[in-house]
Formats: C-alpha cells, sequence, structure tokens
C-alpha cells in the first residue's frame, strides 16, 4: 500500500497545477486509502480537499510545506533573510490541524517576507499533534547533506529509526527539533 504524503495544488501558486477533485479521482483510481495535502505556505484548499476525498471515501491528510526562515520570522534583512527552506508538516488529529492553522497564520502575519515563514522558535510551540517530515530538497536537512556538511551529517545520523517511524509523536519531534536548533546556532 502507497499514500502520497507530499502534494501540491493548484493552491501551490507557481507550483502546483493539478486541482483538487482530478488528485482525489487519481488516488481512487490506485486504490490509495489516504492522501495528503501539502501546499506551500497555505491551507486553503483544506476544506475542499477533506469534502472531496469524503466523497471518494479516502482518508484526507492535511498538511502544508511550510517556509522556515533562516534566522528568525521576524528578520527582513536584503539578501540575508530572503534565503528560506521547506518542512512538510502534517496534522496527526484535531490538535495538530490547529496548531498546522496556527503556524500558517502566523507565518503570513508575523513572518512574510517574500513568502510567509515561520521560524524554529514558532514550531517548538506548536508541535503537539504535528508530524514533521524530513521534506524535500528545498529542506534545510537536505541541503546540508548535499553540500556534503560533516556536521549536517552527524546530525541525520542523531535521528535514530525509531524516532523516524514515531515522528508523529511529539516528544520525539520536540527533542530532534531541539536538537537540530542546537546544531544550527553552533
Amino acid at each position: 500500500m502507497f499514500v502520497h504524503l507530499h502534494n501540491h495544488t493548484h493552491y501551490s501558486l507557481l507550483d502546483g497545477l493539478i486541482k483538487i477533485p482530478d488528485l482525489v479521482k487519481k488516488a481512487k483510481e490506485y486504490n490509495m486509502p489516504a492522501l495528503a495535502i501539502t501546499d506551500h505556505g497555505n491551507m486553503y484548499g483544506a476544506v475542499e480537499f477533506y469534502q472531496e476525498c469524503q466523497k471518494q471515501d479516502i482518508k484526507p491528510i492535511i498538511g502544508v510545506e511550510v517556509y522556515v526562515a533562516a534566522r528568525s520570522r521576524f528578520d527582513k534583512e536584503p539578501r540575508i533573510d530572503s534565503r528560506r527552506y521547506h518542512l512538510t508538516l502534517l496534522a496527526k488529529n484535531e490538535t495538530g490541524y490547529r496548531n498546522l492553522i496556527k503556524l500558517v497564520t502566523k507565518a503570513n502575519l508575523e513572518g512574510f517576507y517574500y513568502k510567509p515563514r515561520v521560524d524554529w522558535e514558532l514550531l517548538q510551540d506548536h508541535t503537539k499533534g504535528v508530524i514533521c517530515l524530513s521534506g524535500c530538497m528545498g529542506g534545510q536537512l537536505s541541503r546540508l547533506l548535499l553540500n556534503k556538511d560533516h556536521a549536517g551529517a552527524e546530525l541525520s545520523r542523531e535521528v535514530k529509526p525509531e524516532e523516524q517511524q514515531r515522528e508523529g509523536d511529539t516528544h520525539g519531534l520536540s527533542r530532534f527539533l531541539s536538537r537540530f536548533i542546537r546544531f544550527l546556532h553552533r
């Protein structure tokens, strides 16, 4: 059984193309029991996605691919703070869904600089009910490893397989974020 956990729809401006009904229909054709939506920096399609999945008897997984500020979400210095990283977050339950809404709202109201951005402080405040995926190649960890950053490679070894399997466990996510933040500020 395979489930797509990282999908962009037409709500991911300049990135996604597929409309939600078409996405859910295709998942149904492939007999997928569940499907996630993870648009860039927004959750505009969450309600439509949920309703469409309900019609097709597919478990909807609501998520978002947030932009993480290189420094703080409040920093807005040209050529420094326009750099950002991707991080994919999924709601495990209603608490997680509400936390994703809070993250996206604060990203737009407090962290907007070219894109809506969160920071590690904000992420730590909203881990309950949230599953954090390692992300795409635009993620900070992926970029460290691509650049053969040995410290980044060491960090990737610190994340034990049991923590990856239990990534919905908020204690495991909090521990990982704490280690990752300490690593970034060395």
